[in-house]
C-alpha cells in the first residue's frame, strides 16, 4: 500500500491505528492527512474545508491520543445538537476501546444526566455554546483543565449569533492550550478569533471557501410555486434511493411531509420544533433506511452525517447562498457520487445567479415536465379546505341556521 495514502505515517499511536483498521478507516481524507500531524504536535490550526470531508477524525484522533497521554481535557464546541450528537458518536466509536469518557452537553436533553457525566470526570466534553454556558453559570462545569479546544463549524456558530457565548467560553479555558478551529468559509470574524485567541495557527485550506463537492451533479427546475409539490412527487417516483429535502421553514416541512405521507412515501421530518428524541428517531431512521425521505430545515444542512444519500432536493432555495454548499454536501460524501436538484420560482433567478457566483459555475436548467398531475390533498388539508362528510354536514348546519335567522328577521319586519 502507498504509504502516503493511509493512516500509518501520520504519527498516530499503534493502538489507535488498530481501532481505525477495525472500523475500516483505511485512507485518510485530505483534511485528515494534513490536520492530524499538526494536531498531534500540539500546534494551533485553522482548517478550511467543506462539510463531509472527515473533520471529526481530523481533530478527534489527536484529541483521543492526547487524552490517553493524560494531557488534559478536550473540549469540542459545535453549533447544533445534531452535530454534537454525531461528534460524540464518532469519538466514542474510537475512544471506547481505551476507556475514554465523553460528556455530551446539549440543549433539550436531561440536565441530570449531563451533570452525572460531568461528575465522572470526562476526558472529552462535547457541547453547544448555550448549554455549556448554562453549566458554567450553575458552577457545575469547570473548564480549567482544558488543554485542547476545538471550535467546529465556527462560521455557522457566528451566523447563529453565538459570538458572545464563544467569547465567554474562551475566557473560561486556560490561555495555555491548543486550539483547532474548523470552518467551511473564512469570514473576517473567523480571522478575528484566530488573531485574538490562537497562537500562530497553521492554516489549512482543502478547497476554496464556497466550493461545492466535485462529485455532485446539479440541476435546477424553474417551477411555479403551486406546482412544486407535484414536481417533488414525480421526482420521488423517478429516484429509488434515499432523498433529503430542504425547506426554509418548519411550517413548510410539516405541510410537505403531510403530502408525502398521504402519497405513501415513508418520510421523517427534522426541524427546531422536534424534541431531541424525535430528532434522534428521524436521523437514526434515515440512516438505517427505515425512512427513505427526510424533510428538514437548514438545521440538517451541517447536522447530519449519513452515507449514500442519492439525492438532495432544495424544495426552497436557501436564504444564504453559502447554505447551498452545505446542503448539497449531504450527498456525494466520502468520494461517492451524488445529485442535487433545486426548485426556483420564476422570480428567483437573481438568487440562482448569487449561488452560481459563489460556486463559480453555471447551474444547468432542466426542462419542466409538460404535465404535472395535481396531487390529492392529504386528509388534514381537505378538512381545512371544507371537504369531507363532516365538513359538508357542518356547512349544511350553518346554512340552515342562517336561513332560519333570515326568515325570522323578515317575520319581525312584517
Amino acid at each position: 500500500m502507498n504509504q502516503s495514502l493511509n493512516f500509518y505515517n501520520l504519527g498516530i499511536a499503534p493502538n489507535i491505528l488498530g481501532v481505525l483498521d477495525k472500523h475500516n478507516f483505511k485512507i485518510p481524507t485530505p483534511i485528515q492527512e494534513k490536520a492530524i500531524p499538526i494536531g498531534l504536535e500540539g500546534k494551533d490550526l485553522v482548517g478550511i474545508a467543506q462539510t463531509g470531508t472527515g473533520k471529526t477524525l481530523a481533530f478527534g484522533i489527536p484529541m483521543i491520543q492526547r487524552a490517553l497521554q493524560s494531557k488534559g481535557i478536550g473540549l469540542v464546541v459545535l453549533p447544533t445538537r445534531e452535530l454534537a450528537l454525531q461528534v460524540n458518536e464518532h469519538l466514542r466509536l474510537i475512544g471506547n476501546s481505551f476507556g475514554v469518557k465523553t460528556a455530551l452537553l446539549i440543549g433539550g436533553a436531561s440536565m441530570g444526566r449531563q451533570i452525572a457525566e460531568i461528575r465522572r470526570n470526562p476526558n472529552i466534553i462535547i457541547g453547544t455554546p448555550g448549554r455549556i454556558i448554562d453549566h458554567l453559570n450553575q458552577r457545575i462545569l469547570s473548564l480549567s483543565g482544558v488543554k485542547m479546544l476545538v471550535l467546529d463549524e465556527a462560521d455557522r456558530m457566528l451566523d447563529m449569533g453565538f459570538a458572545p457565548q464563544l467569547k465567554r467560553i474562551l475566557q473560561h479555558v486556560p490561555a495555555e492550550r491548543q486550539t483547532m478551529l474548523f470552518s467551511a468559509t473564512m469570514p473576517p470574524e473567523i480571522m478575528k478569533i484566530a488573531r485574538n485567541f490562537m497562537k500562530l495557527p497553521v492554516q489549512i485550506e482543502i478547497v476554496p471557501p464556497g466550493t461545492a463537492a466535485t462529485n455532485v451533479t446539479h440541476e435546477v427546475f424553474i417551477v411555479p410555486r403551486e406546482q412544486k409539490i407535484s414536481l417533488l412527487l414525480k421526482l420521488l417516483n423517478d429516484y429509488r434511493g434515499s432523498v433529503l429535502v430542504f425547506m426554509r421553514t418548519k411550517f413548510s416541512v410539516k405541510k410537505v411531509v403531510r403530502y408525502l405521507r398521504h402519497a405513501r412515501h415513508i418520510t421523517a421530518e427534522l426541524h427546531s420544533n422536534r424534541s431531541p428524541n424525535q430528532r434522534r428517531d428521524a436521523l437514526d431512521g434515515f440512516k438505517n433506511g427505515r425512512y427513505r425521505i427526510l424533510v428538514a430545515t437548514d438545521i440538517a444542512a451541517r447536522g447530519i452525517d449519513v452515507m449514500n444519500i442519492e439525492l438532495v432536493i432544495n424544495y426552497d432555495l436557501p436564504m444564504q447562498a453559502e447554505d447551498y454548499v452545505h446542503r448539497i454536501g449531504r450527498t456525494g460524501r466520502a468520494g461517492a457520487s451524488g445529485h442535487a436538484i433545486s426548485f426556483a420560482t420564476p422570480d428567483q433567478r437573481g438568487d440562482l445567479r448569487t449561488i452560481e457566483k459563489l460556486l463559480r459555475k453555471t447551474l444547468p436548467l432542466a426542462k419542466l415536465p409538460e404535465s404535472l398531475p395535481a396531487p390529492s390533498s392529504p386528509p388534514a388539508v381537505r378538512q381545512h379546505q371544507g371537504f369531507g362528510r363532516h365538513s359538508r354536514q357542518n356547512r349544511s348546519f350553518s346554512e340552515n341556521r342562517r336561513r332560519r335567522q333570515f326568515n325570522q328577521g323578515r317575520q319581525a319586519m312584517r
